[in-house]
């Protein structure tokens, strides 16, 4: 097997504090170095959301050390997948590229107990995207 990712997946919301940033860390936890992993946000927040960081550590995926980041052009390019999550129209549309728009609750401005079934839905995603693309590279 090649030494070279799978695939590159981007994963876009508002803030990129939150539901991308846990689909990034479950991406990341689930499939290594296999898959190549981004996130950013179309008005990144100052901090990842501290509830998203707790839900995620209680499952032994730990985010407290990403940092929201900008969307830009480049990273779209860049990506095989990108998987929105609620950021409207700012995201880049390039040909070639496979879109995903994953309708997910905002976890801002929610506790912990709020999060974890936000969590939750996206790990079950995350999984199913993982087989897609090992299904494709099998193919």
């Amino acid at each position: 097997m090649s030494s070279s990712p799978l695939a590159s997946v981007l994963f876009v919301c508002v803030h990129n504090a939150g539901r991308s940033q846990m689909a990034a860390g479950f991406l990341t936890h689930l499939a290594g170095d296999r898959i190549e992993v981004r996130s950013a946000g179309s008005i990144p927040g100052d901090q990842v959301n501290p509830s998203a960081v707790e839900a995620m550590q209680e499952i032994g995926v730990d985010i407290s050390a990403a940092q929201p980041k900008i969307l830009t052009t480049e990273a779209v390019q860049a990506s095989d997948y990108v998987i929105t999550m609620g950021c409207g129209d700012a995201c880049p549309i390039f040909p070639g590229k496979k879109y995903l728009d994953w309708a997910l609750e905002d976890p801002a401005g929610k506790g912990v107990e709020a999060v974890r079934p936000i969590r939750d839905e996206i790990k079950t995603r995350i999984e199913a995207l993982i087989a897609e693309i090992d299904a494709k590279q099998e193919a």
